[in-house]
C-alpha cells in the first residue's frame, strides 16, 4: 500500500496524480480544479469514461454549500455532500491511479486527508443484438458484448437469486483486465472454484492481448497438442445462464463478447440452446442430427477415399460413388486442395464489406464449382462431398470443434491413403484416444457422464427430456 499521510495530503498527492497519471501529457487523462464549501478540489479522470450529465448535477449541487456545512472528513465528505450511489474513500495513491485508468473519478479535496472515488464511468459499446454464429430460432435475441457490466447484468437479469454470486479480480501488470467468476455458491464445485481462483491469482502476465484466449492459455499451460477444445465459449446470455444454474462456473473477460464455461465434455460443446427452445421430441431431433452431422463430417472423405482405392469392396447399388469422369488430379490431393480453398472463403468473407459478400460468395460459388470440374481438375464427386462437410461445420457454433475435427480428417485422410484399412482403422483409434484423454481445467473426463459412466446425465445429453417439476 502506498498512502500520503500528514497535512500535505492535497498538495502531495495532486503532484503525484499529475505526474504518474501524465496529465501534462495525455490529452484525455483531466485534472479539473473546482471549490467546495470554499475548500480547493481536484478530480481527475479519464475523458469518454465519466457520464458527464452526472458529473455537471454534482457540480451544480457543489455550488450550494457553504462553507460551514463542509465536513472535516472523507467519510463525512462522502455521505453528506457526494449525491451519488458509487462513492468509496481510499489512501492508496496506486489504488487512485488504478481507478481513475478504469474509468472512476478521483476527488482530492484540500484539509481532507483521503480521497473519494466517484463511480460514474461508463465505456462505449454496441448493443447486446444476438451474436451471428451463435443464433437461435426461437431463443432470446440478445447477446454478450465487450463490456463486462453489461454481461453481469445480462445474467443478473435471468438469476434473481441471492446464491449468485460475481467475483471479480483483474490479471495484467500493465492491462490490469477485469475478470469475474460467475456461479451459484450453492450449487458450484468448491474445489474446482478454488482451484481456478488460485490460478488466476497466481497468472504472471504483462497483458491478456488476446483477451479470452491469452487467459485460456494461462489457465492451462501444458501442451496444446491436442486439437479438442477445452472450454466452451458462448456469446449468449441464456445459455452462460442455463450453465451456472447446473453448478457450472463462468469467466467473463472485459472486452470479450463471450464466456468460457467450465467444467465442458465433449457432449457439452456439441449442445445448442435450440435443443432447448423446442418440446422434447423436436429438440431430441435436433440433437441427435446434429451429433450424426458432425459424426459425418469426420468419416465421410476417408470412408470415400478407402472405398475407391479398394473399389471390389463397393456393393452393387452404390457403384455410382465412384467418380464416372476421367481425373487428372488424385482423389487425396483434390480433397487437401479442398480443404486448404474452404479455409481459403472464409477468410476472404471475414475480410469482404458486408455489401459485396453475397455476389462474391455466388462468383465463388460458380467459379470454384462449375469451371472446377470442366477444367478437369476437380472431379463432381469430390466438390459434392466437400461442399456438405464444409456447410455441415456450421451445424454446431463451436469454432474450435470444427477445426480439431477438420484435422482428424486430414490426418484420416493421409493415414487411409498410405495403410489403406489398417491405416483407416488406426486413426480412428488415434481419433478415440485424443478424445478420451483429453486433459481439461477441472480434471474431469472429457466424455463424462459416459466416463465415469451416469445414465441419467447421459439420456439428458443425448435426448432432450422434459424441463423438471418446479419444487412446492
Amino acid at each position: 500500500m502506498d498512502t500520503i499521510n500528514g497535512n500535505n495530503f492535497y498538495a502531495d498527492t495532486k503532484e503525484r496524480l499529475y505526474r504518474e497519471l501524465g496529465v501534462k501529457d495525455n490529452f484525455d487523462i483531466i485534472c479539473k480544479g473546482f471549490y467546495i464549501g470554499g475548500k480547493r478540489s481536484d478530480f481527475f479522470f479519464v475523458d469518454g469514461f465519466i457520464k458527464d450529465g452526472i458529473m455537471e448535477k454534482m457540480m451544480a449541487f457543489w455550488n450550494g454549500i457553504q462553507p460551514d456545512a463542509m465536513p472535516k472528513d472523507a467519510e463525512g465528505v462522502a455521505n453528506n455532500i457526494i449525491p451519488y450511489v458509487e462513492v468509496d474513500v481510499i489512501s492508496d495513491v496506486n489504488e487512485m491511479i488504478k481507478g481513475v485508468l478504469m474509468g472512476m473519478t478521483c476527488l482530492i479535496i484540500d484539509g481532507i486527508d483521503k480521497a473519494i472515488m466517484i463511480d460514474c464511468r461508463t465505456y462505449p459499446a454496441r448493443g447486446v443484438e444476438e451474436p451471428d454464429k451463435d443464433k437461435s430460432m426461437r431463443g432470446s435475441r440478445d447477446g454478450f458484448v465487450e463490456t463486462i457490466v453489461f454481461n453481469t447484468a445480462l445474467i443478473r437479469r435471468r438469476i434473481r437469486n441471492p446464491k449468485l454470486r460475481m467475483n471479480i479480480m483483474s490479471v495484467g501488470k500493465s492491462s490490469q483486465t477485469d475478470i469475474v467468476l460467475a456461479y451459484m455458491e450453492d450449487r458450484v464445485d468448491k474445489a474446482l472454484l478454488k482451484n481456478i481462483t488460485e490460478r488466476i491469482n497466481n497468472i504472471k502476465i504483462d497483458s491478456l492481448t488476446m483477451n479470452q484466449e491469452s487467459l485460456a492459455e494461462c489457465l492451462y499451460k501444458s501442451k496444446w497438442i491436442n486439437p479438442f477444445p477445452k472450454y466452451k465459449y458462448t456469446e449468449r446470455p441464456d445459455t452462460a445462464t442455463s450453465a451456472i444454474l447446473e453448478g457450472n462456473i463462468i469467466i467473463l473477460v472485459d472486452n470479450s463478447p463471450s464466456a468460457m464455461i467450465i467444467p465442458t465434455s465433449i457432449f457439452d460443446i456439441i449442445e445448442e440452446a435450440d435443443d432447448y427452445y423446442f418440446p422434447p421430441v423436436t429438440g431430441t431431433y435436433l440433437k441427435v442430427a446434429r451429433f450424426l452431422i458432425t459424426l459425418l463430417t469426420l468419416v465421410l472423405t476417408p470412408t470415400w477415399l478407402l472405398l475407391l482405392n479398394n473399389p471390389e469392396w463397393i456393393p452393387e447399388g452404390l457403384r455410382f460413388i465412384i467418380p464416372a469422369e476421367k481425373v487428372n488430379v488424385p482423389i487425396l490431393a483434390q480433397l487437401f486442395i479442398l480443404e486448404f480453398a474452404i479455409d481459403g472463403l472464409r477468410l476472404a468473407a471475414l475480410n469482404t464489406p458486408n455489401t459485396l459478400s453475397t455476389p462474391l460468395s455466388i462468383l465463388a460459388g460458380l467459379v470454384l464449382g462449375e469451371f472446377a470440374v470442366s477444367s478437369g481438375w476437380f472431379s463432381s464427386e469430390t466438390m459434392l462431398y466437400m461442399s456438405f462437410v464444409a456447410l455441415s461445420n456450421y451445424s454446431q457454433a463451436s469454432f474450435e470443434l470444427g477445426y480439431a475435427l477438420k484435422f482428424m480428417r486430414m490426418i484420416m485422410l493421409v493415414f487411409t491413403a498410405l495403410f489403406g484399412i489398417y491405416g483407416y482403422i488406426g486413426s480412428y483409434i488415434l481419433v478415440l484416444v485424443l478424445v478420451v484423454s483429453n486433459k481439461t481445467l477441472s480434471g474431469k473426463s472429457y466424455i463424462y457422464p459416459l466416463y465415469p459412466f451416469n445414465g441419467k446425465e447421459i439420456i439428458k445429453k443425448l435426448f432432450r427430456v422434459s424441463l423438471p417439476k418446479s419444487e412446492k
